[in-house]
């Protein structure tokens, strides 16, 4: 059923002009990279910009920027920033020359390193957090996470069906701590949240 709905929804979509995953990836020259956004998640966070239009973003996890790049193409219709994250100095560099083939690098910030390392010394407020990093750091950076995001700031973080979804061995790891993360994000007094079944599974959340 979810093949089945997932292929509609493909077929329904697949001549509107925007950017696609598989149109980014083609015209980039690295090819050993994580895996980025489904294009139905990179329309998703797209849609958040128009409604939210937020100004100040953090993304957690560059890979080759196409989820960065989604976003920069909306932002810069109204002006902000994205800083992003990424700990791969190769991967990275790809990413600077994808923002710039895009024409949306003066809206976006990379920042190379772990981000167990960056996020604690962050005192910017965000309007929006995007997570996409190594599933293993979702539960410790949920308090930083937390603590730089702007009251009626949205969390959003990918790959959170991965409890229930038939992974393939090599990921198995990363279940436990996914099911931790979307206990944190559930059970978060500051937070309203619900979990959207596109993509891998998305959660987004809105601070109180």
């Amino acid at each position: 059923m979810l093949d089945q709905i997932s292929s509609y929804i493909k077929e329904l979509y697949k001549r509107k002009p925007e950017l696609t995953r598989k149109e980014f990836i083609d015209k980039t020259e690295l090819t050993e990279f994580l895996p980025v956004v489904d294009d139905d998640v990179a329309r998703f966070l797209r849609l958040i910009m128009r409604i939210a239009k937020p100004k100040r973003i953090l993304e957690i996890g560059t890979s080759i920027g196409y989820s960065t790049t989604s976003m920069a193409q909306i932002l810069k219709e109204y002006g902000g920033k994205i800083t992003t994250i990424e700990y791969d100095e190769k991967v990275a560099e790809q990413a600077k020359l994808n923002f710039i083939n895009a024409g949306v690098e003066e809206y976006v910030e990379l920042k190379l390193g772990d981000a167990r390392e960056i996020l604690p010394s962050l005192q910017e407020r965000y309007d929006l957090i995007f997570q996409d990093v190594d599933k293993r750091l979702y539960p410790s950076l949920f308090n930083d996470c937390l603590r730089i995001l702007k009251r009626d700031g949205i969390l959003i973080a990918e790959d959170t069906l991965f409890p229930v979804l038939d992974l393939d061995e090599k990921w198995q790891t990363l279940i436990k701590p996914m099911e931790q993360f979307n206990e944190l994000v559930v059970n978060c007094p500051e937070f309203d949240s619900t979990l959207l079944p596109i993509g891998d599974g998305v959660i987004i959340a809105v601070k109180k």
